[in-house]
């Protein structure tokens, strides 16, 4: 009788310790450790390094980072967006010849569950040249895209396998601003839908503006807002836009300028109303543009890119007024920063060197939003876009 009081409870320590030791992914004895990673997506500009959409992984609690290789081959992904059901994956092909028709490009992907491999469902032309932006709204139902060479957005219809549709929305921007060399006439660089998935909101590098659109999502079709556009500094260029977490305020950076404009935004109207412009850039260095802007999920901090200085600037934002106070330009240790992303959890900052090749991981100040360098980096080609599956 003794002995089996001293074994069993020896048999069960032995069987508690696999069980946190087991690493095992997709399997149940492996749960813990799956949690700890997450995988994401990388659109590239493809060419003699890149073949595609690479498929990469990040530990939440260290930061470590890994490539593990192609996903699919595919012409100038530059920028995905994943369905909201996770079974899907929606790539742009930033051309202007997509198919013989003049038009860029998308491209609906499976993704497998098993492997995150992706799998060419079909493709549908844009209306309009160089896609550069894509989003999918809230239902599920329709993919977004901004057109930068036609100066159009898009509308396109999912259907229920995941396979692109016909184009259900079109919207030709007209206009030109300041500057003779890049604003001759429109280039819509992003969209984006709010919390409410009421409204579309198109930045329009050529127009100086954030164009305002009421969007159906049963339809799919965008109509012009009351309220049609927030105009930026004359000369600016605005190119990526994000909400803050509450709803209440808004950001675009204004690429050409290198400069953030920080909205207060009327949900019921979808109207934006300027709150400040503020530099990117540290005050003795000229030159560059901005690329990508994020705000943190807390809604404590701003991020946003700059090309040519190579840094990604950190603002936190006043919770009451959306305003916007400088804390830090941190290196991203490589060359070209484009579209960064922030982990799942929050706790780390993947910025993409399209120059260098590289996505180099930070983490994140909880209290104060700064960056530190966690050592930890992966290489990918010309690395444009991050999209983490859930």
């Amino acid at each position: 009788m003794k002995k089996q009081l001293v074994f069993y409870p020896l048999l069960l320590c032995v069987l508690a310790l696999f069980l946190s030791n087991s690493s095992v992914e997709g399997h149940p004895l492996g749960l813990n450790a799956a949690k700890d990673t997450v995988r994401f997506y990388v659109g590239t500009y493809t060419g003699k390094k890149s073949k595609g959409i690479y498929l990469c992984e990040l530990n939440q609690k260290t930061g470590e980072i890994k490539n593990l290789g192609l996903a699919a081959e595919a012409k100038q992904p530059s920028f995905l967006a994943i369905h909201p059901n996770q079974k899907f994956l929606y790539a742009v092909s930033e051309i202007s010849n997509f198919n013989g028709k003049k038009s860029g490009g998308l491209v609906a992907f499976k993704i497998d569950p098993k492997t995150h491999k992706l799998i060419k469902i079909n493709s549908q032309v844009t209306g309009g040249g160089a896609p550069c932006h894509v989003n999918v709204d809230a239902t599920g139902k329709f993919v977004l895209n901004a057109n930068y060479g036609g100066g159009n957005c898009s509308v396109v219809r999912i259907k229920e396998d995941g396979s692109l549709g016909e184009i259900t929305s079109f919207q030709q921007h007209e206009g030109s601003s300041v500057n003779p060399r890049r604003q001759k006439g429109p280039h819509a660089h992003s969209i984006n839908l709010d919390p409410a998935n009421k409204y579309a909101f198109v930045a329009d590098l050529g127009l100086d503006k954030v164009l305002v659109y009421k969007f159906d999502s049963k339809t799919g079709k965008l109509e012009p807002n009351t309220f049609k556009a927030a105009k930026v500094r004359p000369g600016g260029g605005p190119r990526h836009f994000t909400f803050h977490p509450s709803g209440k305020f808004a950001y675009t950076n204004n690429e050409m300028t290198c400069s953030v404009t920080s909205f207060v935004y009327n949900a019921e109207k979808g109207e934006l109303r300027e709150i400040e412009t503020i530099s990117t850039l540290p005050h003795d260095f000229r030159g560059g543009s901005t690329a990508e802007i994020l705000a943190h999920p807390n809604g404590k901090f701003l991020y946003c890119s700059n090309r040519g200085h190579n840094s990604i600037a950190v603002f936190s934002i006043d919770a009451k007024s959306g305003t916007l106070t400088p804390v830090e330009h941190e290196s991203t240790q490589g060359r070209t920063p484009r579209n960064f992303a922030l982990s799942p959890n929050g706790k780390f900052l993947l910025a993409e060197n399209q120059g260098s090749d590289t996505i180099v991981v930070f983490s994140i100040d909880q209290k104060t939003g700064a960056l530190t360098p966690t050592g930890y980096k992966a290489d990918v080609p010309t690395p444009v876009c991050i999209r983490f599956l859930k």
